[in-house]
């Protein structure tokens, strides 16, 4: 789980990043590198501004100040055609999923290849099937609504969609929020295979505890208006700071650390790093 950093340059560096709406600050000097191949968590209290740097990295929010590169370049001094190419490198999947009401699943998947054009019609449809079976779904539901689906199943579809462009990055909005504890697990056994099928790095942001310990090679914790630590989760509990003490300290935490070191011990495949 504590991952050796696979690239010593960072493809994603976050500097003295600062974020205001108004009077609020929600970010002051924020900094944080994500390196090729790993794992990434960000956590915090509620308020703490986890999404609101997820948004800053993709670019859906503007920083006030600070910078933020991806893949070494910066995303607002780009120009169109340049900014397009370097977001086709990542995916995101949202907290709800976000798919089009009025869409297929297929469609949905599809939407993002044809809006670049680059595609005749029939391949972007059999590369959408592709990803729909990559995603543990079948032919059987493309053509589906996403009124039809269940909550695990509109996870899986807003998965294949962030993969459709195959990212080397893929951003992971709440993935297991409101699944039930079965289709977690399902989910977190998904998400380990596809970075171990297809090398990708993930940045997550997760409040569920058993998510996080079981894919996280280094988490991230927001508190304050700043990064307090960036560490692997054996380190990270060492960080004598209150968020810190209450959120993995806890007897929750402790459950979830406990069934991790257990499936070590057993040589289940928990968390490896660059194989998760």
């Amino acid at each position: 789980m504590n991952e050796a950093r696979s690239s010593p340059t960072p493809i994603i560096e976050v500097r003295d990043l600062v974020k205001r709406f108004g009077k609020a600050v929600v970010h002051d000097g924020v900094n944080l590198d994500v390196y090729r191949g790993e794992v990434l968590s960000i956590v915090g209290g509620s308020g703490s501004g986890k999404t609101v740097l997820l948004r800053q990295i993709v670019g859906l929010d503007r920083p006030t100040s600070g910078t933020i590169r991806i893949f070494g370049e910066e995303p607002r001094r780009l120009k169109p055609a340049q900014l397009q190419a370097l977001r086709n490198r990542w995916g995101l999947q949202f907290q709800q999923g976000a798919l089009f009401s009025a869409l297929s699943v297929i469609d949905n998947i599809a939407l993002p290849l044809r809006e670049l054009r680059a595609l005749p019609d029939n391949l972007i449809c059999q590369a959408a099937l592709l990803k729909l079976q990559m995603v543990g779904l079948s032919a059987r539901d493309a053509d589906k609504m996403p009124s039809d689906l269940s909550g695990g199943m509109v996870k899986r579809v807003a998965l294949a969609r962030a993969l459709s462009l195959e990212p080397e990055l893929v951003f992971l909005d709440e993935p297991t929020a409101g699944l039930d504890p079965m289709a977690s697990d399902d989910y977190v056994a998904l998400i380990r295979e596809l970075r171990r099928e297809l090398g990708l790095t993930v940045v997550m942001i997760t409040h569920d505890l058993d998510t996080l310990v079981a894919l996280s090679d280094r988490v991230a914790v927001l508190a304050d208006h700043k990064l307090v630590a960036a560490l692997p989760l054996p380190e990270l509990v060492k960080v004598d700071h209150p968020f810190i003490r209450e959120y993995f300290l806890g007897e929750r935490a402790q459950r979830a650390l406990q069934a991790l070191q257990q499936d070590q011990q057993v040589g289940r495949p928990a968390t490896q790093p660059g194989e998760a």
